[in-house]
């Protein structure tokens, strides 16, 4: 998913992560240390739509972004539909 997903488009929260260390400049190496991860299997994980909680939040302390606010905002737009 891009940011601001509407109900028919899939959240892809690893495209999301992807971004947010391009952003910043970040490379799969300093992220894998930072959340105590190995790099390649970091690296397959942001490769899919959906990554486990506890990896999600781990990132989201690292790159300081609230990854789970994608998902907050996807389910408001679905209420208010």
């Amino acid at each position: 998913m891009t940011p601001n997903a509407t109900k028919t488009e899939k959240i892809d929260i690893g495209l999301a992560v992807r971004l947010k260390m391009s952003e910043h400049g970040t490379t799969i190496a300093w992220l894998a240390k930072q959340v105590n991860c190995d790099r390649s299997n970091l690296r397959k994980q942001l490769h899919k739509e959906h990554i486990y909680p506890e990896l999600l939040q781990k990132i989201s302390i690292a790159l300081k972004t609230n990854f789970f606010l994608q998902y907050s905002d996807w389910f408001t737009q679905e209420a208010d539909q």
